[in-house]
């Protein structure tokens, strides 16, 4: 899944990049409401967290003009403004939830990925066939035996299970599993659709040629 942080102090930019890059997810970054809104009107992020106090654009502002163009992405306020007015005020702008400064990583990264959940699916833990996908402890069991992935193998998999029985296009998938500088090449993704056929077994990711892939 790919999220967008826009957050203009580097140590807590930065300690939240490392942390959900190493929990699987592809991350762009941005230190300025200007640079956060191009991205975000850019790439079709699962989640955006943004701080409220940016420079060059306010993160209030950025997210009134994300929902006025009809954006419904997920977006997790992170501020220092614990106030309720300033919370209520966010959460009528449209933000998803609010997250106050300063915090514990572990709470940001449930939060996270209860919005992504929130988007996709109902429950933690997606069963396809004889498969359960547990996003949370980021495992994958088949059979009753656990599979060992690797951290892209994985998130290729999650993203088609949240969306199971779909169509996914390689496009979808080019741009919810990697992120803004990822070096773009023709046959990524077709390589580690191999890898998870090899796996799981061939008949649990089927090609529809010329279209893209369907889990289930």
């Amino acid at each position: 899944m790919r999220v967008l942080v826009v957050e203009d102090y580097a140590p807590v930019r930065n300690a939240v990049v490392e942390g959900l890059t190493e929990n699987g997810f592809a991350v762009d970054s941005s230190s300025d409401g200007e640079e956060g809104l191009w991205y975000a009107e850019q790439n079709p992020y699962d989640v955006i967290v943004l701080d409220l106090m940016l420079p060059k654009r306010d993160g209030m502002s950025v997210l009134a003009a994300l929902r006025k163009a009809g954006s419904t992405v997920p977006v997790l306020v992170l501020t220092a403004k614990d106030g309720i007015d300033d919370r209520v005020r966010g959460l009528d702008t449209g933000a998803d939830d609010y997250l106050v400064k300063p915090f514990a990583f572990a709470e940001l990264l449930a939060r996270v990925r209860a919005l992504v959940r929130r988007r996709y699916t109902s429950t933690p833990v997606i069963h396809v066939r004889d498969l359960a996908i547990d996003t949370t402890k980021r495992a994958v069991v088949r059979g009753g035996e656990v599979v060992a992935l690797s951290a892209r193998e994985y998130a290729l998999l999650e993203y088609l299970a949240m969306r199971a029985g779909e169509l996914v296009t390689r496009t979808e998938i080019w741009e919810h599993v990697y992120d803004f500088h990822s070096e773009a090449q023709s046959n990524v993704v077709d390589v580690y659709i191999g890898y998870l056929r090899k796996k799981l077994g061939s008949e649990v990711i089927q090609t529809r040629r010329g279209q893209g892939y369907v889990l289930g």
